[in-house]
């Protein structure tokens, strides 16, 4: 099957309001879905840099400043 974005466009166009808006709720709860995984992902790379020893923290303006230069 090689459906395009624009075919998938004009069958949702189709569609009544009552499935459009089943369909917008489905796909409402997998990009939160998709944004807690990343989330996620983001979290466990922090928890082994932190093991690592890779992360660095300050209350310093300037120590953090330079922190982002590098």
């Amino acid at each position: 099957m090689n459906t395009t974005f624009v075919d998938v466009v004009e069958d949702v166009k189709q569609l009544s309001i009552e499935e459009k808006q089943e369909l917008k709720d489905l796909i409402d709860s997998y990009l939160i879905e998709e944004r807690r995984q990343e989330i996620y992902q983001n979290y466990q790379a922090s928890k082994e840099n932190l093991a690592d020893g890779k992360l660095k923290f300050s209350s310093n303006l300037d120590e953090l400043e330079e922190m982002l230069n590098d």
